[in-house]
């Protein structure tokens, strides 16, 4: 008998013994990062980098295939008994000599994934990882000059963009309310006092928001640099019309970590059909944060309208598009993105 055979029977037994679960089920109780196994991750630190917001130090499975600096994860998290997935920008260079993988998380306002990484997480935890993704990156060839506008947690891909090459003229403006709040301080300060980095910060608690048009006085030669901007919506949005309007938009890259919203309509009551729930939402909501608050199992990807992992068919009523505005009504077949979709009156969601 083949040794191939042998296995195949050996693997049967054990079939047979572990029933109802399978080997894989104990296998992934004592080596969960092994090859083969779904891809995890163990967290091995948390430090803390403002008063909300922390690093996370994550040694990954043996399937992770490695990543560009700039791009993000998408992170399954258990928080009180439920498995949620939020997507992070990774702040560790892409060739990190231990092997272990970064992210930067920011505590927002009732973000129960945020919060629980930011407060609760211990190392030890394991948490599920998909394979990153994104575009949001240097090309190949670096840019002989380099803009980095960036705001709040908007500067973590920024980050591991500068930990993992060295550019040879590279200019940053970030927006935080005060000193305290600049994620990376200590650090970006060490790289301007090694002549790396040229960095103006902007704190709009004392400077208000950041006014694009003084661009050209901290920047004079913004329009010459391949610009790289992540922040919020309203600085992406004035960063965009601005480079629009001197001809220069090619030279700017922007990563968006939450969808425009545009507010209109009145909410209504959600019926997830499949879990036999309905509550009411309010039409600026999306409908993936919705179902997630009534405790619906709700597929989920990058959040932001990207990815459409979290695809679902609209069985009545009508949806709006928070990007957009525009209405989607049920009809057969329809499908709907959850996450950048809001209530615009009764509605029953496939869940």
């Amino acid at each position: 008998m083949t040794s191939t055979a042998l296995r195949s029977r050996a693997w049967k037994l054990l079939e047979m013994v572990t029933t109802p679960l399978l080997p894989s089920d104990y296998l992934d109780l004592v080596s969960p990062l092994r090859a083969g196994a779904d891809l995890c991750g163990r967290i091995e630190a948390v430090r803390p980098e403002t008063g909300d917001a922390a690093t996370v130090v994550i040694r990954p499975g043996r399937g992770w295939r490695g990543h560009t600096a700039g791009q993000y994860v998408r992170i399954g998290v258990d928080v009180d008994g439920v498995r949620l997935w939020r997507a992070y920008s990774l702040t560790s260079p892409a060739h990190r000599q231990d092997g272990r993988i970064t992210i930067t998380v920011k505590a927002i306002p009732d973000g129960r994934v945020s919060n629980h990484l930011v407060r609760r997480a211990k190392p030890g935890t394991l948490v599920r990882l998909d394979q990153p993704t994104g575009d949001f990156v240097l090309s190949r060839t670096a840019p002989a000059k380099v803009f980095f506008l960036t705001a709040g947690s908007g500067i973590t891909p920024v980050m591991g963009m500068l930990r993992d090459r060295e550019l040879d003229d590279v200019v940053m403006v970030h927006c935080a309310p005060r000193p305290q709040d600049v994620i990376f301080r200590e650090e970006l300060h060490a790289l301007v006092a090694a002549g790396r980095l040229r960095l103006t910060e902007v704190h709009t608690a004392t400077d208000g928001v950041l006014d694009i048009a003084r661009l050209d006085e901290l920047v004079p030669d913004w329009a010459e640099r391949e610009t790289w901007a992540c922040g919020p919506t309203g600085l992406l949005d004035a960063a965009e019309d601005h480079w629009s309007e001197h001809g220069v938009q090619e030279r700017l890259h922007t990563e968006r970590f939450r969808p425009g919203v545009v507010v209109a309509g009145e909410g209504g009551e959600v019926t997830f059909s499949a879990s036999g729930r309905t509550v009411a939402a309010d039409g600026a909501t999306p409908l993936l944060d919705v179902g997630e608050e009534a405790g619906v199992l709700m597929p989920s990807g990058c959040r932001m309208g990207i990815c459409f992992g979290c695809v679902t068919p609209l069985k009545a009523g009508a949806v709006r598009d928070l990007r957009t505005g525009g209405i989607t009504e049920a009809e057969p077949g329809v499908l709907i993105q959850t996450c950048v979709s809001a209530a615009a009156g009764p509605c029953d969601i496939e869940r």
